[in-house]
């Protein structure tokens, strides 16, 4: 019997040895490669934004000119919201948001909207939704150039009446048999143009001045 006990207890001190080395090397492997993640995210944010601004248009760094905002009639949900603020010669060019389209058919559509300093629209981007296949993922580049539209959109034009769909009697086309899908995004993209107008000036406040404008 202390034969045995003194096996296993041999036997808990290897699998402790182990549990210890291989927690380690997971410590160590995150630590080395998280700086290598965070560029990667950081890179691929920057790249998503100079689709709808080149770079060419600003000298700051974007994704360090940034503030969070809680705006949830305007933005589509209560969560903050990041606003990106591109820049040159310290004045500004555009910004950059990604409010949410919480009436989408399948479910809430998250969005990336550019909008530059004079208030037209850079353009749209769909990040996330679960729009049904073949209808409402139209408003998915990769499907469809619908999105496209939007670029050089403004509160003026369309007239505030044409921010719906042609269903609606707006000026957006909607697609065969899903209306719903785009008609909440059109909505979306109408009420962060409208946020952005009202509150411009706070949006484009210095980061050490900006306290993040609410609804």
């Amino acid at each position: 019997m202390k034969a045995i006990a003194r096996n296993m207890g041999i036997a808990a001190l290897i699998l402790a040895g182990f549990a210890v080395v291989g927690t380690g090397l997971v410590a160590v492997t995150y630590t080395s490669t998280q700086d290598i993640i965070t560029e990667a995210q950081r890179a691929a944010l920057e790249a998503s934004l100079n689709q709808l601004v080149p770079a060419d248009r600003y000298d700051n760094r974007v994704i360090e000119d940034r503030i969070e905002v809680v705006a949830p009639e305007w933005l589509g949900t209560d969560q903050p919201v990041t606003v990106y603020r591109a820049r040159k010669d310290g004045q500004p060019v555009a910004l950059f948001a990604t409010p949410t389209a919480p009436d989408g058919y399948s479910g809430p559509i998250q969005l990336l909207i550019g909008v530059y300093a004079d208030g037209t629209l850079a353009g749209v981007r769909v990040l996330a939704h679960k729009e049904t296949p073949g209808l409402g993922d139209g408003i998915d580049q990769r499907r469809s150039p619908w999105i496209l539209a939007f670029a050089g959109k403004s509160l003026k034009n369309p007239e505030p009446d044409g921010w719906k769909v042609k269903k609606d009697g707006g000026a957006f086309d909607q697609f065969t048999g899903a209306t719903i899908t785009p008609r909440a995004v059109v909505k979306a993209t109408r009420k962060f143009l409208e946020y952005v107008q009202m509150q411009r000036e706070q949006l484009f406040a210095p980061t050490t001045t900006a306290k993040g404008p609410q609804s």
